[in-house]
């Protein structure tokens, strides 16, 4: 395992920078704001201040929005999706100087990064077509020569709030939908990785976005969360993150009786049968399971194996696993950068202490790595039971958890056992198994032969305590919506 932990070149981190407000088209610093830091997670170091909202910045974003919400609401279908297809070129244009910042806040290495920007274009494109498909339908009336309308029309302005694990893909799933279905909205996006939720909304302004109908507060969660989503003005709110705080977000919501889109954890089981062609497969699993630094909720975690196949996959994933170069994410060859903190290097101590403790193997990694910043080598564990914390609780980091199983229900019955339901995955050669199984899963989406959870066109979900509601595809448009019967007399 090739492992550098150097500072990223101070170079690099004096450009980092930009962090604002943006409440009713105007920016606001730290000028008369408290400020937190925002941390490299390569070095531990300050890299910059962000302002924090204040209470009266949190209630003027509302009031924007509400002003807005008529004016765009009114605005024709075509304009929305030219402004949103603009801003989805101007993200293209700026990968550069998205990806670099997102890559010092969060660690995410730099290929990644691009790639992220380069995705979430297209996300924005696609959302933008969907502006144009938000109309209703003519029924037939009861009364002869009378006629029945279902209009489609914005539910209004919307709260929302990202987490830092995918700061641009996120926050951009939920503002171009709401902007693409009428509505206004305040986000709070992750204050772990700012600078991406705040390159969205310069794209957006740059494309011509009016004032008041993007707004980006940062600060303390709990305090923006209550503040926001208890007032009148606002809706409908967005939530991804954990499973915990989207129980809370909710009940706040049902507070008002407001619609809620959540996007909550996950614990993907992995269900390969001795059908496969082992190296192919363990070589999906192992670029999949350590993208991002396992730190995504559709990330593989529970690795489930038929026996006949179990010593060769074991062994073939811990190799693999050795072989990933943690490194400088600025670098072009690194495949894995620092965790976002010392909270997760914490929890990969007590998850793979608590796995050794209940008879797991580790066969890579396992430890975390000296020196500065918030490092952890890829870890492969094998013979995991089911008892295990690991096995029940997502683990967000670079560890795989393997375990044996030798019958189709048994396995089944493994995967579907936990609370969640978001992402999952089946390998195998057998078509009837193929096209079986997945009606068996509890799961949102299920990805066969494959470590794909759909694109920028599809819907992203879950079941279960994982959420409810899409963060894309036609579906995210739609839940921004709400219809209106209109009837008329002959």
């Amino acid at each position: 395992m090739s492992i550098a932990t150097s500072p990223a070149p101070a170079s690099s981190e004096s450009a980092y920078g930009g962090l604002e407000l943006l409440i009713d088209g105007q920016w606001h610093g730290t000028e008369g704001r408290q400020s937190r830091p925002v941390i490299n997670p390569s070095t531990g170091r300050e890299i910059g201040r962000l302002p924090v909202a204040t209470t009266e910045d949190l209630d003027a974003a509302v009031a924007a929005a509400t002003r807005a919400f008529p004016v765009w609401r009114g605005t024709a279908p075509e304009h929305r999706a030219n402004i949103l297809h603009r801003a989805a070129a101007l993200l293209r244009e700026r990968v550069e100087e998205i990806a670099r910042p997102m890559t010092l806040e969060e660690g995410k290495p730099i290929r990644e990064s691009r790639g992220e920007v380069l995705f979430t274009a297209g996300i924005m494109d696609f959302l933008a077509g969907e502006a144009m498909q938000t109309s209703g339908k003519v029924v037939p009336g009861a009364v002869p020569g009378g006629a029945t309308l279902v209009l489609s029309e914005p539910v209004g302005p919307v709260a929302a709030f990202s987490p830092w694990n995918y700061p641009l893909t996120v926050p951009t799933r939920k503002i171009a939908a709401a902007l693409a279905a009428g509505c206004t909205m305040v986000i709070k996006p992750a204050e772990e990785a700012p600078t991406s939720g705040l390159a969205v909304a310069r794209a957006l302004v740059d494309a011509g976005l009016p004032a008041g109908v993007l707004n980006v507060v940062f600060g303390d969660p709990a305090h923006i969360s209550e503040r926001l989503i208890t007032s009148p003005q606002i809706r409908m709110v967005s939530f991804t993150g954990s499973t915990g705080v989207g129980k809370h977000i909710a009940s706040l919501a049902a507070a008002g009786a407001k619609p809620c889109m959540l996007e909550l954890g996950g614990h993907a089981p992995v269900l390969v049968f001795d059908d496969v062609d082992v190296d192919a497969v363990v070589a999906q699993l192992v670029g999949s399971k350590f993208h991002n630094n396992g730190q995504s909720c559709g990330s593989p975690c529970r690795f489930y194996v038929q026996d006949a196949i179990y010593d060769r996959f074991v062994e073939r994933f811990a190799e693999l696993t050795s072989r990933i170069r943690v490194g400088d994410p600025m670098e072009e060859s690194t495949q894995l950068g620092p965790l976002i903190s010392d909270r997760r290097i914490r929890a990969m101590e007590h998850l793979i202490q608590d796995a050794v403790e209940h008879g797991a193997r580790i066969v890579a990694g396992g430890e975390a790595v000296p020196g500065d910043g918030y490092w952890w080598q890829p870890t492969a564990l094998a013979d995991v039971p089911e008892d295990a914390v690991i096995m029940n609780e997502e683990p967000f980091g670079p560890v795989a958890a393997i375990s044996r199983f030798s019958t189709e229900e048994e396995v089944v019955e493994r995967a579907n056992r936990l609370p969640y339901g978001l992402g999952s995955y089946l390998f195998t050669s057998s078509l009837p198994r193929a096209l079986r199984l997945p009606a068996l899963i509890e799961a949102g989406m299920v990805s066969v032969n494959a470590c794909n959870l759909g694109g920028v066109d599809t819907f992203f979900g879950g079941v279960k305590e994982s959420g409810y509601g899409s963060e894309g595809g036609p579906e995210a448009v739609a839940a921004f919506l709400r219809p209106k019967l209109v009837t008329y007399a002959a």
